[in-house]
């Protein structure tokens, strides 16, 4: 008989589930719920308002997803809830929230509803970048040996600034807090009733090692003496390794979902991380990456190399047996909706509307007509800030070339190829520091929508470029980390290299370099090197300065 798993992908807008059948991997029913609260960044749910670079979000909805998306996809598969045998979730990081000890969040305290650092901070809240400033400072002067790890430096995206943020802004939500908690942990614990910590997270977001664990007492407390016993006063609950199982559905959960109580929940994992399985990925050398609102790039290699600009390596971190190199891209699909929100002119929309498309669709295929280089511009991706190579959030975007005849289409096109520019980047830094990459992945719902795109990523990085064979990556991938929690008595695997090539999927279409179009990449790529490095490398700061000035107006 057959058994099946869900995984569950919670992304930055919105949570989906994916039913699939263990033994073949067909995805026999999804569904996917938005978050009622989006994404705050001007305001709490009372009219609280919000600073600049502030991005935060209520874990009441991440619970909606659960109760919504997984009778759904049970009705809709009409399958047995009994032969489905696990449960995987993924989650976007570093998403990072305070709980008390049997999980609730502070926001939902009556006393911390209007304090904005006790809610959710999501992967892109950059309002802690000071404290980042801060701790890269302390780390560098210190010569702390785990931060070329991380490309010599932290993001202000990951745990310890957002953490420092809470303390000098809310003192009373730090020592209100028994924990600090991933969301991809939190919404296990709701599940589960356990409080777990998944390596994953801890080791990417947390500057967690596996062998030496967090950094010392001394350097937290060369942050803040009131941070020096951080680690164990706020992070004391179990570590466990990716696969694992965390724990079974409890009863409570089981009647709110549909699910039988006590099958199996994986540990939490990240959204990019979990896809790797999901394409296959079983070894050294590919990378793959998972185009989005922002990008993240996954690769594994069999030693451990520094590599600056790295969001991290981690032993372990992917796959075990390798060791998994992160890097990202703060702003892609982000910036090409910027781009149609305050950009596109009018008439635009209704040639979209009159033709039944997508304004999305209807700018690239006017952007496919042009030629390579045909549109004289050159585009930074750094709309959201520049996560790998420069580590700075506090870059902003660019384009030169612009003249009156300058059309949408044409900076449309610039957009998606500064973004092909900066994974170029990313490919260049690990290779040249001893990882290499001779294989290139796709995943995500721009992978499967934009053939332009991918063609252009092609020519830009000179690789053939493989699409994710499924259109819900992250939630395959966690349904089949649920197959290796279950187990193979149950009806799983007890491996994830068995699971992944059981389960995962690609696509037939792959996209490979045109060597006339490579040709003028490569003086396009030239312009943007230079570009990248005279803005992002200190030879002139005219960015951060306006940045600066803005925050003042806005003061």
């Amino acid at each position: 008989m057959s058994k099946y798993v869900i995984g569950v992908d919670f992304g930055t807008l919105s949570g989906r589930s994916v039913l699939v059948d263990t033994a073949s991997g067909e995805e026999i029913a999804d569904s996917e719920y938005a978050y009622p609260h989006a994404v705050m960044d001007e305001q709490l749910p009372d009219g609280t308002p919000l600073g600049l670079d502030w991005a935060l979000q209520h874990p009441n909805d991440y619970l909606e997803v659960f109760y919504h998306t997984i009778p759904d996809v049970i009705a809709k598969s009409g399958v047995s809830a009994s032969d489905i045998i696990g449960v995987g979730i993924d989650f976007t990081a570093c998403t990072f929230l305070p709980i008390k000890r049997d999980g609730t969040p502070l926001c939902l305290l009556e006393q911390f509803r209007s304090t904005p650092n006790a809610y959710v901070k999501l992967w892109k809240h950059h309002a802690a970048q000071d404290k980042a400033n801060l701790l890269n400072a302390v780390a560098a002067e210190r010569d702390e040996v785990w931060l070329p790890r991380y490309g010599g430096k932290i993001s202000s995206e990951w745990e310890v600034p957002k953490v420092m943020q809470v303390l000098e802004e809310s003192p009373e939500v730090y020592e209100a807090a028994d924990f600090f908690i991933e969301g991809a942990d939190w919404v296990v614990w709701a599940l589960t009733g356990n409080l777990t910590r998944n390596t994953c997270t801890a080791g990417y977001k947390g500057i967690w090692h596996h062998r030496e664990g967090y950094p010392s007492k001394s350097f937290f407390k060369a942050l803040d003496p009131r941070l020096e016993n951080y680690v164990e006063e706020k992070l004391a609950y179990p570590m466990i390794q990716l696969g694992s199982k965390a724990g079974g559905i409890t009863a409570e959960m089981a009647a709110k979902t549909g699910l039988p109580a006590g099958i199996a929940v994986a540990a939490g994992n990240v959204d990019a991380h979990v896809t790797v399985p999901a394409v296959k990925i079983s070894g050294s050398g590919k990378m793959l990456a998972i185009i989005g609102t922002s990008t993240c790039h996954m690769v594994m290699s069999e030693s451990e190399q520094l590599v600056p600009g790295m969001c991290g390596v981690v032993e372990g971190g992917i796959l075990p047996g390798y060791f998994g190199y992160e890097a990202g891209q703060s702003c892609v699909g982000d910036h090409f909706a910027w781009f149609v929100e305050n950009c596109c002119p009018v008439d635009y929309f209704e040639q979209a509307e009159n033709e039944g498309r997508d304004i999305h669709e209807l700018l690239t295929d006017k952007a496919e007509k042009l030629e390579v280089g045909e549109s004289g511009l050159v585009a930074l991706d750094w709309w959201n800030g520049n996560r790998s190579v420069l580590v700075d959030v506090d870059l902003t975007g660019l384009i030169v070339g612009m003249t009156l005849a300058t059309r949408p289409e044409e900076i449309y096109r610039a957009l998606i190829e500064a973004t092909a520019y900066g994974t170029r980047k990313i490919i260049e830094s690990l290779r040249e520091h001893g990882v290499a990459i001779d294989a290139f992945y796709a995943a995500g719902g721009i992978s499967q929508k934009n053939p332009l795109m991918m063609q252009i990523y092609a020519d830009v990085i000179g690789l053939p470029v493989h699409i994710a064979g499924s259109a819900q990556g992250p939630a395959l991938g966690s349904a089949i980390f649920a197959a290796v929690a279950a187990g193979k008595d149950a009806g799983g695997y007890d491996d994830i290299f068995s699971a992944a090539d059981r389960m995962g999927k690609l696509n037939d279409r792959v996209y490979d370099p045109v060597p006339a179009n490579q040709a003028v990449y490569e003086m396009l790529y030239a312009e943007y090197n230079k570009l990248h490095d005279f803005f992002g490398r200190g030879g002139n700061d005219v960015m951060k300065r306006l940045k600066q000035i803005r925050k003042d107006a806005k003061a």
